[in-house]
């Protein structure tokens, strides 16, 4: 027979309820790091310390600096003969968690391929960046090596990537 147990929940105060004192102390904690990173600061530019505080980076005056393993924009791979070397397989298409991949397939002019990507399209706006789609192509036609950061769009249309995008035939325009 199973016993079933009451779990007494603690009695709540006045100062719980309202979360004051949380609020307070995250407040403390957000003081803390300013003045730290100010007095760091002061003292760097006086001469008396040589690592400044904290540092945000003036994007895109400054560009970013990305790891040699950093997931950027998608980019597809060509083939000696400048074809693309998607095979149209769907393994891409079918382990990305966002489902932001959509491929249709077409037959082959060449007899060694049985087919290829009709169209490829990505939708960066739903991309969660995980490389999953990198490392399932068993013909390593797709990489997130382009170490562009810039994506922003002006509409949800413009964050699709086609195949001429994604392969560096055409430039990517934004409309507005």
């Amino acid at each position: 027979m199973i016993s079933v147990t009451t779990v007494r929940r603690p009695a709540r105060t006045m100062a719980t309820q309202i979360y004051f004192l949380e609020i307070l102390k995250g407040l403390l904690i957000t003081l803390r790091h300013f003045f730290v990173n100010m007095s760091r600061h002061v003292l760097f530019e006086l001469g008396l310390s040589k690592e400044p505080g904290a540092v945000t980076i003036q994007f895109p005056d400054v560009p970013a600096m990305l790891g040699n393993r950093a997931r950027t924009r998608h980019r597809l791979l060509k083939r000696d003969d400048g074809t693309p070397r998607c095979t149209a397989c769907m393994c891409c298409e079918t382990i990305c968690p966002a489902k932001c991949i959509h491929i249709v397939a077409e037959d082959s002019p060449d007899v060694q391929i049985e087919k290829r990507a009709k169209s490829f399209d990505i939708d960066l706006g739903l991309c969660v960046f995980c490389g999953y789609c990198v490392e399932a192509c068993p013909v390593d036609a797709i990489h997130m090596d382009a170490n562009d950061v810039e994506l922003s769009a002006y509409s949800r249309k413009d964050m699709i990537w086609s195949m001429p995008e994604l392969l560096g035939d055409k430039k990517k325009e934004a409309h507005r």
